[in-house]
């Protein structure tokens, strides 16, 4: 099951309601940077970072396939809140921990929309999301799909393998 938040994000005023439902866990967290991975944090993190008077960062991939703060830079021991608007196993989140991390950054949590990992993903810093369901993944062998020869629609940011 895929699931586009980009659908929910294209509507601002919904977008902003959302992100005022988690924002109000990090107030006196003193959040100077909403760091979210590209593509499709930027929006999702946007919105946090105007609820919460901080600035909007995003990592996105370098020529290597991984993620680089290539745009911005953090100031050692700026305070980072993580935007995620899909979180399934982590892989990105904790890409995105790494960069914040070796940016000097002191990552306080993540947020997400949806945890689809049933709050099994362990972070090393608190996550906190809007919808928490155990959506199952398949490695490729064992796709469904895939054994029955039905093609795969794929459309996020991050390749097949």
């Amino acid at each position: 099951m895929y699931v586009q938040c980009a659908a929910l994000l294209q509507h601002p005023d919904k977008a902003a309601r959302l992100a005022e439902a988690l924002a109000v866990y990090y107030r006196d967290a003193r959040i100077t940077a909403v760091v979210a991975p590209a593509l499709g944090g930027i929006t999702w993190g946007y919105e946090l970072a105007r609820a919460l008077g901080a600035r909007a960062v995003f990592v996105e991939r370098n020529s290597d396939g991984r993620f680089a703060l290539r745009r911005f830079g953090l100031t050692p021991g700026e305070r980072v809140l993580i935007a995620e608007d899909v979180l399934t196993t982590g892989g990105s989140t904790r890409e995105t921990i790494n960069v914040a991390r070796a940016a000097g950054g002191e990552v306080v949590g993540v947020v997400a929309i949806l945890d689809r990992s049933g709050g099994t993903v362990d972070l090393d810093v608190p996550l906190r999301a809007l919808l928490v369901q155990q959506i199952e993944t398949y490695p490729p062998p064992d796709c469904p799909l895939c054994q029955n020869y039905q093609p795969l629609e794929k459309p996020g940011s991050r390749p097949i393998r």
